[in-house]
């Protein structure tokens, strides 16, 4: 399978972050925890060099705990801070504000030696599409601030948000990046839905869901599906198939229909937290 999204709208958020980069002290970066490098985009790192940098890894109850330990080590140890997050409950959100501000105490003190004083920080948050920069936002202003939605490109334009005194969010589109050197990510993008379901081959995109998965996390479909779990990816979707009771014309197993639901329920945590990739 191949992958690759780059709709124009991309191109022209990718040049208003390039104009909006000096107006900022740090750059938060959401990632998803199940993908943390797959859902980094390498743009961003060229964008912010200069500049404090943040990692959210949101999504981490969707995730496998013991590998987002590790990923935030290894963030900590490239000189990132970082913070697990579910952006949808306020669990975590008092360690973002600390964080930030930790994050940016070079800047404040810088500040207060020139006289100035109570001049918010003013963060730049950015990330992949459909990886909860919107849902981040509401949750941690504690109103709807920002359109919210569980596909990518909701969010269009750019807009300052006023937190508190101390901090100040400047959202951005969820931009992707022209070509996906390794296609591995593509795939990877595909399965948490940060590329449009409409151009993919979902049936495709199941199958490879269960290689990895028969691979990394073994017995998880058998647990969720009441199946066995065969050596051939392409069987045991035929086995969620009638397991679900998809059935197509003349009893057989419709593919389609149970790769639908092998991939929403992935998305969703029902088959378990998987991290698909490591640090």
């Amino acid at each position: 399978m191949h992958f690759q999204w780059y709709p124009g709208h991309m191109t022209k958020a990718k040049r208003q972050m390039q104009e909006d980069i000096k107006l900022i002290d740090l750059i938060i970066e959401l990632v998803d925890a199940r993908i943390p490098l797959s859902s980094r985009n390498p743009d961003i790192d060229m964008l912010g060099k200069q500049k404090a940098r943040l990692i959210l890894m949101n999504k981490a109850d969707l995730a496998d705990p013991k590998k987002t330990e590790l990923f935030g080590r290894y963030f900590k140890d490239k000189g990132y801070f970082t913070v697990n997050l579910d952006a949808r409950s306020r669990a975590g959100m008092k360690a973002i504000q600390n964080t930030i501000l930790e994050a940016c105490k070079e800047k404040m003190e810088r500040d207060r030696k020139r006289g100035i004083k109570n001049r918010p920080v003013r963060a730049m948050v950015v990330g992949i599409p459909n990886v909860g920069k919107s849902t981040f936002i509401n949750t941690y202003a504690g109103k709807a601030c920002t359109k919210t939605g569980n596909k990518p490109g909701v969010t269009k334009g750019k807009q300052w948000i006023r937190l508190n005194k101390n901090v100040e969010l400047l959202d951005t589109p969820g931009i992707l990046w022209p070509k996906f050197e390794d296609q591995t990510v593509g795939l990877h993008l595909a399965l948490i839905g940060s590329i449009k379901d409409e151009i993919l081959n979902t049936d495709g995109l199941a199958v490879e869901l269960i290689r990895i998965l028969l691979k990394e996390y073994p017995g998880s479909l058998a647990g969720r599906y009441g199946i066995e779990e065969a050596q051939d990816a392409a069987e045991v979707l035929s086995a969620v198939a009638k397991a679900r009771n998809c059935i197509g014309k003349g009893g057989e197993p419709d593919d389609s229909k149970a790769a639908s639901i092998v991939i929403d329920e992935f998305r969703s945590g029902k088959t378990g937290r998987f991290t698909i990739e490591a640090p």
